[in-house]
């Protein structure tokens, strides 16, 4: 299976988890004429950021559904048959940076607008049948179609692993959705424009993105720009994307929100994955893999400095909190472990999933927290972890926001100076053995594993110590010893709750009363036994 394979594969489980008209991409009149001549990106995006704020200022316009009746009732295994013919990629063989595009049909009835900008003009980029193959059970929609229909969405390809091959980098598929991948990586985790009342008893609300602008890059060019028009009931917004691809993908985010009505929750940078099972666990899984997701933590650096790791988990109902910050350094969702024996998966190629961090760079970042919504999934088909930003402040009808940031896709350790790291988080029953009267299963015994950082310096007899607290229930037992070989140390300790009272917990690793380790947060629910 290859790379757009498994793009396909994980869209459609993210139809599975979220509905398909979560993952419908829409389409309206270009912003600027085909003759008009001048534009830079710089003065496109101006432009586009105008569009978004009048939008804003009127009704909201469902598309109209547009495609050829032969197009709308396609079943997935005929999607997936039609394929781009890659000779006939934008710009192929004159840059650096090559663009495929997806057909329209199955979850997206409702294509996007394509333009390009080359030489200061803007151009449409027509719909054509004859891009793209259809192969199998798609063979009998070939010529049937129209030329009229519109694209589906798009992916950049770039040399990123050998300098003969041009690898897909970054796909733009479904409502606000994009994918970027590393050098050695495969597609994991998924980012989006923009959350909407996420995990809402009135239910979420999903922007989509109805237009784009690709600016041709030079020959040579690492970095690519692209400008998207996003639109929904309740915002409208301009992006500015500028990618670049060296020994790491990075993208600059630049974005303008116009609120035409009141946001209860505005998420922004969301960064949507999945969590199935691993060694946090407190369920068994009937599967002979140790593990199966595409995080396994979430990590953040506060504006004060701190590194916090919280391990993922999949709730028996749906889980959201918020890690309180103000003006924060970063945040991401990390595949820490990149081991393949930890995962022996050779389909899924867990250990090669992508981590990836935010962080801000500008404008309205301020007084809020990072809210991490967990829902229960009974399988790896479902997209069930998503991690956000939210400001203090409303966003109200009228109301603007601007929010520059940077998208980084990395292995296992983000950006910045992170400190001796937690490498296992355990936990389980805190009986002894074979005692006469053994305590309620609700006693938890918890070891956490620290490792790298000032921790590879010390010898065993260094006085490392614990720094732990809990927001209900009691501690006892709390211990920190070195691990065998000197590959780390361990703190465990004796959790019994209050009643089914969730137990938040914080834990540290310090010497000589300093912290020298990241920040262990995790919170224990009773009633999840």
């Amino acid at each position: 299976m290859d790379r757009s394979e498994f793009a396909m594969e994980d869209m459609w489980r993210r139809a599975r988890r979220f509905g398909i008209g979560a993952l419908l991409c829409f389409g309206w009149l270009p912003v600027a004429a085909a003759a008009d001549v001048g534009w830079t990106a710089d003065s496109l995006f101006e432009q586009v950021t105008e569009l978004a704020a009048q939008r804003a200022a009127t009704a909201f316009e469902p598309p109209v559904a547009g495609l050829p009746e032969a197009l709308r009732d396609i079943t997935y295994d005929q999607y997936r048959a039609i394929r781009f013919r890659p000779e006939r990629a934008l710009w192929r063989d004159e840059a650096r940076f090559e663009v495929q595009f997806f057909h329209p049909g199955f979850l997206f009835p409702h294509p996007v607008v394509m333009h390009t900008l080359e030489q200061g003009t803007v151009r449409p980029i027509p719909f054509e049948q004859d891009l793209f193959r259809y192969d199998a059970e798609a063979s009998v929609l070939e010529g049937k179609g129209g030329d009229t229909a519109g694209f589906a969405g798009f992916r950049l390809h770039y040399p990123l692993n050998t300098p003969d091959h041009k690898d897909e980098v970054a796909v733009f598929l479904g409502a606000s959705y994009f994918r970027l991948v590393g050098p050695g990586q495969v597609y994991g985790l998924s980012t989006r424009g923009l959350a909407i009342d996420t995990a809402s008893p009135e239910g979420e609300e999903f922007p989509v993105f109805r237009e784009f602008w690709l600016v041709r890059p030079e020959p040579e060019d690492q970095n690519i720009t692209i400008l998207a028009l996003l639109d929904s009931p309740s915002v409208s917004g301009a992006y500015r994307f500028d990618l670049r691809a060296e020994d790491a993908v990075h993208v600059d985010v630049e974005k303008h929100l116009f609120a035409r009505a009141d946001v209860g929750k505005l998420g922004v940078a969301p960064l949507t994955s999945m969590y199935f099972f691993g060694e946090a666990s407190v369920r068994g899984q009937d599967d002979f893999r140790p593990r199966a997701h595409d995080s396994e933590g979430l990590q953040m650096q506060t504006g004060a400095g701190e590194w916090i790791w919280r391990p993922l988990a999949n709730p028996t109902v749906v889980r959201v909190v918020s890690l309180r910050d103000q003006d924060p350094r970063g945040f991401g969702l990390v595949q820490r472990n990149r081991d393949f024996a930890q995962y022996l998966d050779l389909e899924a190629k867990y250990h090669r999933r992508p981590s990836q961090w935010v962080m801000p760079t500008g404008g309205d970042w301020d007084s809020g927290g990072v809210e991490l919504v967990e829902i229960p999934t009974p399988d790896e088909t479902h997209d069930n972890i998503v991690a956000y930003w939210v400001g203090d402040r409303p966003f109200s009808a009228g109301d603007r926001r601007h929010y520059r940031y940077r998208l980084i896709v990395f292995d296992d350790i983000p950006p910045g100076e992170p400190p001796a790291r937690v490498v296992r988080t355990r936990s389980g029953w805190g009986a002894v053995p074979g005692v006469a009267d053994p305590p309620p299963r609700s006693l938890r015994r918890y070891i956490v594993d620290f490792a790298g950082g000032a921790l590879e310096r010390l010898g065993p007899d260094a006085a490392v110590g614990v720094r732990l607290d809990t927001s209900s229930g009691s501690v006892d037992d709390v211990g920190v010893r070195r691990l065998p070989g000197g590959e780390g140390w361990r703190a465990t300790f004796l959790l019994k709750p209050d009643g089914l009272r969730p137990a938040d917990l914080r834990l540290v690793l310090t010497l000589d009363g300093r912290p020298i380790t990241e920040t262990w947060n995790h919170v224990w629910y009773p009633d999840e036994l």
